[in-house]
């Protein structure tokens, strides 16, 4: 049996290649603007990536049930959820290109900016499906890479179809540009602002609320909203493992404040989960938000890869929260996220992925890992240059917590660390404390990315943030002009003009605060 599904799976790799879709195109904008190819052209081979997507997937779901091995069970999970959200984001694709007048609920209104953040996070699914697999049966993981990589390779077509268009007239609003992204509508913004929280759900360990599980609170909520459905959870320590799904868009979660409302778990690598699966809490709804809450993973640095927090939720927002772990902490892992006063903590890689994400006014500390260990803030997994992804840390203090600096900076810390052939981090206008080694970043391995990566600084201040002694690598830049840091801000890297506003979270639009 075992054998006759690994002979299928190869099958599938000498297939996949020669499906084709069909159909009316039905395209109806000019297609010059936004595409380097005909519009039906750009349909057609949305299609047939959906096709191979499909052909993949009926495969890989007979894998899971041959080997009684909870590694590998963990990583087909993975992976048919990752090539389930592939299809949807690709579907997204189909329906917007197709339809494209007008703004969806999932979209910021650039038509060349939302196809290419879909694209970029239809693409990264299938290497975080393949890095699934790291430790389990190597024949199972190469065949399952070969049909994979199928779909990346279509993917990476249809992106380099799409061209960049900037975003526009700049939004000139007076105190939306100074403190708030244009996604968010002001409904949403006065909801995060306000201290009075009108609940449709809440969630109480005490029994005082309609909930004493966050997950059934979250079950209970409508799909595919286009309102947004509040949860109010009351303070206290909940020790269970969510995840939002791709169905349950506009959650909002509103807690009692950092430290006092915690949500907790312990999964990690070494207990046999993946990167992906070992999320305390995980999101896949577009439009998420969350203000005041915690979000924790408390198995320590000894366990390796024990994600807190993990998104691909598009349009996202996270407010006053705290996000602590030690190895991969925060896995931004895809779409467009914006983080605001938040508190992230953790040692090796602890804000990774492959998200297009800005950190505004937060507090990011390293911590006291295991020994001769390595701390790096990022680790970006940008893996083609036409993805827009990248993160950019703006206003932020950058520092460690009290026992790391106590034993005098005995761990080195650096701001990042090239995942990816395309890693792309830029730290802006932000306090680079003493903890950050002199050099400021790490190699990932020998000279690997080193002429590809973008890594930039841009008016930063304190005694890490000195550029006398920086790495003198071919894709670190020193950013002296405001024009080429302007690319990195709220307003044009995460187009924040366009959909911020609608969640009430403060922001800086642009490079002053």
């Amino acid at each position: 049996m075992a054998r006759s599904l690994l002979s299928a799976l190869f099958l599938v790799i000498l297939c996949v290649c020669n499906l084709s879709g069909g159909g009316d195109a039905g395209v109806g904008f000019d297609p010059a603007e936004i595409l380097k190819v005909s519009a039906p052209d750009f349909v057609e081979s949305v299609k047939t990536t959906i096709d191979v997507v499909q052909q993949v997937t009926s495969v890989v779901a007979k894998v899971g049930n041959v080997f009684g091995d909870f590694r590998l069970s963990n990583a087909v999970s993975d992976c048919l959820d990752l090539l389930d959200l592939s299809a949807d984001e690709l579907s997204s694709t189909l329906l917007a290109s197709q339809n494209p007048i007008g703004k969806r609920n999932n979209s910021t209104g650039n038509l060349s900016a939302d196809l290419r953040a879909w694209l970029s996070g239809a693409m990264i699914n299938q290497d975080t499906c393949i890095e699934g697999f790291d430790g389990t049966d190597g024949l199972v993981k190469n065949l399952v890479a070969g049909t994979l990589n199928q779909i990346s390779s279509s993917i990476r077509d249809v992106l380099a179809m799409v061209r960049p268009i900037p975003p526009g007239p700049k939004f000139q609003g007076r105190k939306l540009i100074r403190e708030f992204p244009s996604w968010l509508k002001s409904g949403d913004r006065r909801l995060l602002q306000s201290n009075v929280v009108t609940a449709d759900a809440v969630v109480a360990l005490d029994g005082t609320g309609n909930f004493t599980s966050i997950k059934h609170a979250i079950s209970a909520a409508p799909e595919l909203s286009s309102r947004r459905y509040v949860i109010y959870v009351k303070k206290g320590v909940y020790r269970e493992y969510i995840e939002i799904g791709k169905k349950k868009w506009n959650i909002v979660l509103i807690g009692d404040g950092m430290d006092q409302t915690v949500i907790s778990g312990n999964r990690s690598y070494v207990d046999g989960w993946t990167t992906y699966k070992s999320a305390t809490f995980a999101v896949k709804g577009q439009g998420f938000i969350a203000r005041d809450v915690t979000f924790e993973n408390t198995a320590g640095p000894e366990k390796h890869q024990a994600v807190a927090f993990r998104s691909d939720s598009d349009l996202s927002v996270l407010f006053r929260c705290a996000i602590r772990g030690y190895q991969d902490t925060l896995y931004a892992h895809s779409m467009r996220q914006f983080y605001r006063e938040c508190k992230i903590t953790g040692t090796v890689d602890f804000i990774f992925g492959d998200s297009t994400a800005v950190f505004q006014s937060c507090e990011i500390s390293a911590r006291k890992g295991l020994p001769n260990q390595k701390n790096t803030i990022t680790a970006h997994g940008r893996k083609d240059p036409a993805e827009p992804t990248g993160f950019s840390i703006q206003f932020c203090n950058i520092t460690a917590e009290p026992e790391l600096l106590a034993a005098g900076n005995s761990t080195a810390s650096y701001l990042g660390r090239p995942w990816r052939l395309y890693s792309r981090t830029v730290f802006m206008q932000s306090y680079i404390s003493s903890a950050i080694r002199p050099e400021g970043w790490l190699e990932w391995d020998g000279d690997y990315a080193l002429d590809s990566l973008f890594y930039g600084e841009f008016s930063n201040y304190g005694p890490g943030a000195g550029l006398g002694n920086r790495v003198k690598w071919p894709g670190y830049h020193l950013m002296n002009e405001s024009a080429q840091a302007h690319n990195f801000t709220v307003a044009e890297f995460i187009l924040g003009n366009s959909w911020l506003p609608s969640t009430g979270v403060k922001y800086a639009a642009g490079l002053s605060v």
